[in-house]
């Protein structure tokens, strides 16, 4: 049994765009990514129940999203593009509830959303812009990294540059209305949120303070109080490091956080009051891992090195949570999204 997986990854040396190949759960092994899409930095992707790619573009100065039909997977076919002068979004998700497509322009500080056509393409609604900055040389401005949804359909942001993580309600039309925001610790730089599965509980990834916050969400008020925050590298490592993809199992007992510069997964176990202990931290067998993903099964886990162009494959133990080395030195120019296909 082979399982799709869509790449996405940086263009700005000999990278053609997105990619595919397959992973061999059987076999154990992943094929050799061949080119997929020719597109402009589509450094995050995301796929719809309508088999419909939404994807991170760049042209030129200005950058956004582009849509594409994925009904044929072997012909993929274009349907529109969506881009605004500067820089492309660094994160994009799909609302399936409200047929909305959520984007977070980091440069820019500024939350996006699209309306989904009825052929599957977008049009823009609405653009949030954040305005401050943290104590970091990273966070001259708001730089505004991840848009998804929370357990109860609000809508999440996380902006590395002031220290904020903004909380939504969202009508079925993409206006949204502010309901809440949660203030991290000084410099810690907030990237990405994953919820627990069955417990009113959120981990937060901070890439600048290279640690997870642990909070409790309030599903009444949108608002988050802080846990625990613990870190995600060793204290002996005083070099540059940056939290970057943050995953959790579905059986909510184990959390993982990619370090690009340690260079690592930090693998935790969830404890009964859903607090974080470190249990493991293995070498991604490249540098820079900007992001990795379980399969649909979770027995795997793959993981994308930015800076020397390769993924490496690991088995994931579901009782332990522990991960073991695979597959290293698979060559894909650039890699910066892993997005296992379900079709």
């Amino acid at each position: 049994m082979s399982v799709k997986l869509l790449l996405g990854s940086y263009t700005r040396n000999a990278g053609t765009g997105i990619y595919q190949t397959t992973l061999d759960v059987e076999k154990k092994q992943l094929a050799q990514p061949s080119a997929y899409i020719t597109a402009g930095n589509p450094t995050y992707l995301a796929v719809s129940q309508a088999k419909r790619l939404y994807s991170v573009l760049a042209e030129k100065d200005a950058g956004g999203l582009v849509a594409y039909d994925l009904a044929d997977f072997n012909a993929p076919k274009l349907i529109n593009k969506s881009v605004q002068p500067g820089s492309s979004p660094a994160y994009v998700t799909v609302d399936e509830a409200r047929q909305l497509v959520y984007s977070a322009k980091y440069h820019s500080g500024q939350l996006l959303i699209h309306r989904i056509l009825p052929d599957g393409g977008l049009e823009l609604v609405t653009t949030v812009t954040d305005h401050g900055h943290g104590p970091k040389p990273e966070q001259d401005g708001a730089h505004v990294h991840f848009a998804d949804l929370t357990p109860d359909q609000r809508l999440v942001t996380c902006d590395l540059g002031t220290d904020e993580v903004h909380t939504y309600d969202v009508t079925a039309d993409g206006q949204v209305t502010e309901v809440a925001v949660y203030q991290t610790a000084a410099g810690f730089g907030p990237r990405h949120i994953v919820f627990h599965p069955t417990a009113p509980i959120a981990y937060l990834a901070g890439e600048l303070g290279s640690a997870v916050e642990v909070l409790n969400y309030d599903a009444t008020t949108g608002r988050f109080t802080h846990l625990q925050t613990i870190a995600t590298i060793p204290a002996e490592h005083t070099t540059h490091n940056g939290a970057a993809a943050i995953r959790i199992s579905a059986d909510g007992r184990f959390l993982y956080v990619s370090n690009r510069g340690h260079d690592s997964l930090a693998g935790f176990a969830i404890k009964v009051d859903y607090s974080l202990e470190l249990q493991q931290l293995i070498a991604t067998e490249g540098e820079f891992p900007r992001d990795f993903a379980f399969d649909p099964t979770e027995k795997f886990v793959v993981c994308a090195n930015q800076n020397t162009s390769n993924l490496t494959l690991f088995a994931r133990d579901a009782k332990t949570g522990k991960l073991s080395l695979l597959q290293k030195d698979i060559a894909c120019t650039e890699p910066v999204c892993v997005r296992f296909l379900n079709f």
